[in-house]
């Protein structure tokens, strides 16, 4: 298939074949994605982004929101509430120009949702934080000085975010909801591959002999960016957000780690550090 390794030739690549994808009105085309097409930004919006959101993309953000940013359609669920069919519209990636409100409370989101971890129903606490404080807000104080040196984490779409430092040498994209925290690439490429996965038309149908029937897998080229990209690098780290990540078992893979044995037959996620309280 030859997925380009060029960043900006990937992304345009990726907006020919989920456009292709959606000029379609199939089974394969998300409800009301019929028509759909990517609303780049020019620069002069993305500098007015940046002034009125006090924010700084890094260049590959840069390059995704002039390309992709956000499509000009919205995904359509239904689902039903007491027999009764509900349907709602949400966003497929958030529009910089019009999701003024979204984009605020997902900002915010990732301090409420981590400054969750202090309180006191919380079993989380980073041995960063030394001894637990025995008041609630002494343990907050302990955390928003620790999330003062967060890097800022800047929304892509739901609860994706693109962690916003262009010194780092990794530019990771991060599923940030509750104290589950893991990485979903380790740049935009393989970010993108991961969330549009189904929309770009690499997978192939393959026969399982036990269920009798055919399911999808990826195709190996895309299985080698992933495993290349997950692999163990020393160099790969989230300043703060590392530990955190790691604090729980399901994190550890995204640093090409894994907390269980090879031959775990089930992988339960549990604390991977027990913090010392205050008595």
């Amino acid at each position: 298939m030859n997925i380009p390794s060029n960043l900006t030739e990937f992304l345009y690549w990726v907006k020919e074949r989920t456009e292709k994808l959606w000029s379609v009105d199939d089974e394969n085309c998300p409800k009301g994605f019929y028509g759909a097409k990517w609303q780049g930004l020019s620069k002069e919006q993305i500098d007015q982004v940046e002034k009125k959101y006090n924010i700084r993309f890094i260049p590959e953000h840069k390059e995704f929101l002039k390309i992709l940013h956000t499509i000009d359609k919205k995904e359509i669920f239904e689902y039903e509430d007491d027999g009764e069919l509900i349907t709602e519209e949400r966003n497929f990636f958030y529009n910089w120009l019009a999701d003024e409100k979204e984009v605020l409370e997902i900002i915010k989101s990732s301090y409420s949702w981590m400054k969750y971890d202090a309180d006191e129903d919380s079993q989380v606490w980073l041995s960063s934080w030394g001894i637990k404080p025995a008041s609630l807000e002494k343990r907050i104080e302990i955390f928003e000085e620790w999330f003062s040196h967060v890097p800022a984490l800047l929304p892509l779409t739901g609860l994706r975010y693109i962690v916003s430092d262009e010194n780092l040498k990794w530019k990771p994209v991060i599923s940030l909801g509750s104290s589950d925290i893991i990485v979903m690439g380790w740049d935009l490429r393989t970010y993108l591959l991961n969330e549009l996965s189904n929309y770009l038309d690499i997978h192939i149908d393959v026969f399982d002999e036990e269920d009798q029937m055919f399911y999808p897998e990826l195709i190996d080229e895309v299985k080698n960016i992933f495993d290349e990209n997950f692999k163990y690098d020393q160099t790969k780290d989230i300043p703060y957000l590392k530990e955190r990540i790691l604090y729980l078992s399901s994190g550890w893979s995204s640093f090409g780690l894994s907390y269980y044995p090879e031959n775990a037959g089930i992988h339960p996620i549990v604390k991977t550090e027990m913090s010392e309280e205050e008595k």
